[in-house]
């Protein structure tokens, strides 16, 4: 059973290190590249053969395609509804602006399943786009909706950096079959099929430079919920979108019923991140996370931990985001290093501050992009079937060859290496306990007496057991949210005490690597219905 694997008070969970990657390519399977278009010194890396290559760069699969592809994949619903207002056409010589065409006929007809075609129906199926303020300001948005039952709980995910919605295909189904509830997913401004403006951060401040990164994604987010009259929801982000999901509970506070952290990126401390140089204004980013073969990762568990990657630390990221469990104390709280890790190259150093992404330099190569992809969608999607696989590879390479935007905020957010400049682990006990004034807004002049303090709202750290971010930093911040608890009640009336909805705790998911969601899917889907399930008992209680 789920609540038997994901116990989060194992001790062994809290104190091992990182499982480092295997070296072992993806099994062949029908239609995999041949062994003679696996040439050259990278030719073991980059699974696509030259011509394949080739070919897919030259077809130039638009996203809209390619993401109508990849949820066509969802059960139950054979032709999913995809809207072209952006991603409709290939990127051009100079990179697509992901223009929006606000056009009646580019928009799409919502599709409804029924009971008899869908054991779990009738459920109905948008995508559209939501404008904005401003100019070029747009979200992707994809929903799923049960009908004639009354809904009053809304489910809201955020995919993480360089991603897209299309990435929760094997969630959308099985999440939305908890009664009362909408589920929507986003793809961030300035990625996926959102609209992509140019990205620019003004202040030379180096907390303030880091606040506007983090405000080009939530404020959008906060315009979203606006605009969709959404008064309370949960929140879902993964990776880059968990950071995002906590910024935006503490700048938007009032709005959450519990907080859903998928293995979230910049929780941990480290020296070296906080003190590193800032990128000028005009600069931004790099990071991905490459060698990993999900085939091993979701095919064993409980892997032993080889001594040679007990002392390299955790691999399994590009970067070497290493990991620190191993410097954690027995109770999961953080120890602090004696002096500032080593820096990374300064090639790498340089790399990241200077604007070159993962995706600037597959939309430099032109036709060796879809090959330079492959090499992290091969082993990104190793144990999925092939069709699947190459779907998602497709639809990967059409979001990576889009115009930069939203992906020049990652350089003011982290630094070289994927620890956070402004660590969550110094600000995550925040959560759910900022001031707010009736109408729900932070800015407002109404006197202080006016204000109430938010009385906490649970928060769920998620971690695949083979995760290659920092499972103890996910511990920390659990037993840093439980201490403030205990710190606010102490003084707080019996109502008070009563009240508070305050909690956290940190589960694992087996046989699943980073991308939890999507790796060990069955055992995510239950453990979210579940959490979808407490949400909606606590509300018919109160």
């Amino acid at each position: 059973m789920a609540a038997a694997t994901t116990n989060g008070s194992n001790d062994d969970r809290q104190t091992r290190p990182q499982q480092s990657p295997l070296a072992s390519q993806r099994a062949k399977h029908d239609g995999a590249p041949s062994e003679e278009n696996r040439k050259g010194q990278f030719g073991g890396f980059f699974t696509l053969g030259y011509k394949e290559g080739f070919t897919q760069w030259w077809v130039n699969v638009p996203a809209a395609a390619a993401e109508h592809a990849v949820l066509s994949y969802i059960p139950y619903l054979r032709k999913p509804p995809t809207h072209i207002q952006t991603g409709s056409a290939p990127p051009s010589a100079n990179g697509s602006t992901m223009a929006v065409h606000d056009t009646a006929e580019k928009e799409a007809d919502p599709v409804r399943t029924d009971s008899i075609a869908d054991p779990f129906g009738p459920r109905q199926w948008r995508s559209q786009l939501v404008k904005l303020r401003g100019k070029n300001r747009a979200l992707n948005e994809f929903s799923v909706e049960r009908l004639e039952e009354a809904q009053d709980q809304n489910l809201v995910m955020l995919h993480g950096y360089g991603a897209g919605l299309g990435f929760f295909y094997r969630n959308f189904e099985g999440l939305s079959r908890v009664p009362g509830w909408k589920i929507y997913a986003l793809d961030l401004l300035g990625m996926g099929r959102s609209s992509r403006p140019p990205f620019r951060v003004h202040s030379k401040d180096r907390q303030k430079s880091i606040t506007e990164a983090e405000n080009w994604f939530v404020d959008a987010l906060e315009e979203w919920r606006v605009q969709k009259n959404i008064d309370q929801f949960t929140l879902l982000g993964h990776s880059l979108g968990g950071y995002m999901a906590v910024a935006y509970s503490l700048k938007y506070p009032g709005h959450l019923n519990k907080l859903i952290l998928a293995s979230p990126v910049g929780i941990p401390e480290d020296p070296y991140a906080i003190n590193a140089a800032m990128p000028d204004p005009s600069d931004s980013t790099l990071t991905n996370e490459f060698s990993q073969d999900q085939q091993v990762t979701v095919g064993q568990s409980n892997v032993e931990i080889s001594e040679a990657a007990k002392s390299t630390g955790d691999t399994n990221n590009f970067l070497n985001a290493r990991s620190k469990a191993e410097k954690s104390a027995p109770d999961g709280r953080e120890k602090t290093p004696a002096a500032p890790r080593k820096p990374l190259p300064k090639w790498l150093t340089y790399l990241w501050d200077a604007n070159i992404s993962p995706f600037s330099i597959v939309r430099w190569s032109g036709p060796l992009g879809p090959r330079f992809v492959s090499g992290w969608t091969s082993r990104r999607f190793s144990h999925l079937p092939p069709d699947e696989a190459q779907a998602l590879h497709t639809y990967a390479y059409s979001l990576f060859k889009q115009r930069g935007s939203g992906e020049y905020a990652l350089a003011y957010i982290l630094a070289p290496g994927a620890f956070a400049r402004s660590p969550l682990i110094r600000r995550i006990q925040g959560v759910g306990r900022q001031m707010i004034t009736p109408n729900g807004s932070t800015t407002s002049s109404v006197a202080v007496a006016q204000q109430r303090l938010e009385s906490g709202i649970p928060v769920i750290f998620c971690y695949g057991e083979s995760d290659w971010m920092d499972i103890s930093g996910g511990y920390a911040a659990e037993q840093k949210m439980n201490e403030e608890k205990e710190r606010i009640l102490m003084s707080a009336s019996a109502e008070e005490r009563q009240n508070d909805r305050g909690a956290a705790k940190c589960l694992i998911i087996k046989k699943a690597g980073h991308h939890v969601y999507l790796d060990g899917w069955e055992e995510f889907n239950e453990v979210i219905r579940q959490e979808m399930v407490d949400v909606s008992r606590q509300k018919t209680n109160n």
